[in-house]
């Protein structure tokens, strides 16, 4: 579902956002987009191996999937700001490192279960 929300915003902000936002505002969706896919297909890749599935797995997989909702879901809300007219901003602008953490998070869980399955 993470890639085809991916495919979606991405025709939107290509289609509908490019000529409503700053070009920094834009810049900020691309990079939500961006990071949603990478994660998209790691995400996929856990997926495909199942019989390798340990906790550390697991746990890279929940980092993955809540680091993309926070992280590129908030760059989302942050990028529309203006047009959404969104006073709650300042709050959300915390969650995109919080997001960023656990992605990170997830990369070394992945990481460390590869070595414990050598």
């Amino acid at each position: 579902m993470f890639g085809c929300i991916a495919v979606i915003f991405g025709a939107f902000g290509a289609h509908s956002l490019k000529n409503v936002l700053s070009a920094d505002a834009m810049a900020i969706w691309t990079k939500g987009i961006e990071y949603q896919f990478y994660h998209t297909f790691a995400l996929l890749f856990l997926s495909t191996f199942a019989r390798f599935r340990t906790k550390l797995v697991d746990f890279s997989f929940y980092c993955f999937s809540i680091g993309t909702l926070l992280f590129s879901g908030s760059l989302y809300l942050l990028a529309t700001r203006d047009i959404l007219h969104l006073s709650f901003v300042n709050i959300i602008g915390p969650v995109t490192p919080l997001g960023g953490l656990l992605l990170v998070g997830g990369w070394i869980l992945l990481f460390l279960a590869a070595l414990k399955n050598r």
